[in-house]
C-alpha cells in the first residue's frame, strides 16, 4: 500500500515524488546529501482530471509519513490524505480568483513551525486563479521559504502562472491517464461493475473524478445525456436559442443544487457566531458588525456560485466537443474508438448529413465558447453564439 496508489497512469511523476519524499526524510534526519530532488516549492501541472490534486495530496502525506516513504497506513499518512493533519493545509479557491488578502494569509500560515509533522505543507489548488497582486505577495514565501515550509501549487500548465513563480518551483507534469487505467481504479477502489467502469472512463475522457460520478450517479448520467441530445435539436435559429437557454438553465440548476445547502449552513453558522437572538449591551454594535460579515459572506457565495455554474457549463462543452470529434472520426473513417460510443448511431447520422469541414467548424465553435467563458463573457450570450454556430439548418 502507498499514498500514491490512486495516482493513475503517472509512473514518472510517482517516481519523482517518491524520490523527493525519501530525500526529504534524509534532510530531516540531518543527511542533506542525496536529497532526491526535494525542494520547498512545487508546481503540479496537467489537464483537468489528470490527478494534480491527488498527486499533491499524496506528496504531502509522504512528506509527513512516519516511514518517510508514504506508506499509506500510518496515522500521519491517513490524516494528510483525509484532510485532518494539522500541518497540511489545502487552499481551494471557491470564487473566481485568489487575491492579495488570501495570499498573505497563506504566507502567514506557511511560516509557522510544524506542530506534529515533519513539514508545514500548504497546497494551493487552482493556483492559476491567483491575481497579479496575489502572485506578487506569494513570491515572498517562494523566495525566502522558512526551513520547514513546503508550498505545493496546482495549475493546468506552467504558462498559467507568472515566470517569477514557476521559475522558483520544481515541476511535476502529469498527463491524461488512459481510459483503461481509470476503469481499473473504479473497479478496484470503488467496486464499480467493469462494463460501467469502462463506459464511464471513456466518456469522462480520462477525468478520474468525472468518471466516478458517471459510474455511480444516475443524475450525472442523465445530465450528460441531456447535453449530448443538443446536436439533434439545432435545426434553425429558434431551436438553437431554445437549446442554448436550456443548457444555460441546466448549469444554473446544477450550481444551485451544489451550493444551496452549503450557503444556508454557512449563514446559520455565521449568525450563531455573531450571537443571533441575543439581547443586552453590545448587541447593537454586534449587529452592525454582523451585517458587514454577512455582506462579505454573500459576496463570497455569489462568486462561488458563478464559478460552480461556469464549471458545469464547461463540463457540458467538453462533452459536446468530444461528440463532434466522434462525428469527424466517422467522417474520416479513422477507425479510432469513439469517446461517446453509446451514441455511435447519433454521431453516424450527423456524419452522413454533414461534411468534415462543417464538423471542424462546430468543434471550433465549442472551443471558442469555452474560451469566452474563461474570459468572463456573459454566459448565456456565449452559449447562444455557440448554438447558432452549431445549427444545421
Amino acid at each position: 500500500m502507498s499514498v500514491f496508489d490512486d495516482l493513475v497512469g503517472q509512473e514518472v511523476v510517482v517516481a519523482q515524488l517518491q524520490a523527493a519524499a525519501d530525500g526529504a526524510a534524509r534532510l530531516i534526519a540531518g543527511e542533506p546529501e542525496g536529497a532526491g530532488g526535494m525542494t520547498h516549492a512545487w508546481l503540479f501541472t496537467g489537464p483537468p482530471g489528470s490527478g494534480r490534486s491527488v498527486a499533491a495530496r499524496a506528496f504531502a502525506a509522504a512528506l509527513q509519513c512516519e516511514q518517510g516513504t508514504g506508506c499509506g497506513h500510518c496515522t500521519p499518512c491517513d490524516q494528510a490524505l483525509t484532510g485532518h493533519h494539522p500541518d497540511v493545509a489545502v487552499i481551494v479557491p471557491e470564487g473566481l480568483s485568489l487575491g492579495v488578502k488570501e495570499a498573505r494569509e497563506i504566507i502567514v500560515r506557511s511560516s509557522r513551525a510544524p506542530t506534529r509533522g515533519r513539514w508545514q505543507v500548504t497546497l494551493i489548488e487552482d493556483a492559476d486563479r491567483l491575481t497579479e497582486d496575489g502572485t506578487n505577495a506569494l513570491l515572498k514565501a517562494l523566495e525566502e521559504p522558512p526551513e520547514h515550509s513546503v508550498l505545493l501549487l496546482s495549475a493546468p500548465s506552467v504558462e498559467d502562472l507568472l515566470p517569477t513563480v514557476r521559475s522558483r518551483c520544481r515541476i511535476a507534469s502529469l498527463r491524461t491517464p488512459p481510459a483503461e487505467a481509470v476503469a481499473g481504479v473504479l473497479v478496484r477502489r470503488d467496486g464499480v461493475d467493469p462494463a460501467m467502469a469502462a463506459f464511464a472512463a471513456r466518456a469522462a475522457q480520462g477525468h478520474i473524478g468525472r468518471a466516478k460520478r458517471l459510474a455511480t450517479d444516475e443524475e450525472s448520467r442523465r445530465e450528460r445525456r441531456d447535453v449530448l441530445a443538443l446536436p439533434r435539436s439545432l435545426q434553425g435559429v429558434g431551436s438553437a436559442l431554445v437549446a442554448a437557454k436550456g443548457l444555460f438553465e441546466a448549469a444554473q440548476e446544477e450550481s444551485d443544487r451544489l451550493t444551496k445547502d452549503r450557503d444556508a449552513d454557512e449563514k446559520d453558522s455565521l449568525s450563531t457566531a455573531l450571537g443571533a437572538g441575543a439581547t443586552g449591551k453590545g448587541v447593537t454594535g454586534s449587529t452592525r458588525r454582523g451585517a458587514g460579515a454577512l455582506k462579505d459572506l454573500e459576496k463570497q457565495q455569489k462568486s462561488r456560485a458563478t464559478r460552480t455554474q461556469r464549471d458545469a457549463l464547461d463540463r457540458a462543452l467538453v462533452d459536446l466537443a468530444a461528440f463532434y470529434r466522434d462525428v469527424l472520426q466517422l467522417q474520416l473513417a479513422t477507425g479510432a474508438p469513439l469517446v461517446h460510443g453509446d451514441l455511435a448511431d447519433q454521431a453516424a447520422s450527423i456524419a452522413r448529413q454533414t461534411s468534415p469541414e462543417s464538423t471542424l467548424r462546430r468543434v471550433d465553435a465549442v472551443l471558442a465558447c469555452r474560451e469566452a467563458l474563461d474570459a468572463n463573457v456573459n454566459q448565456l450570450l456565449a452559449v447562444e453564439a455557440m448554438a447558432l454556430a452549431l445549427r444545421t439548418g
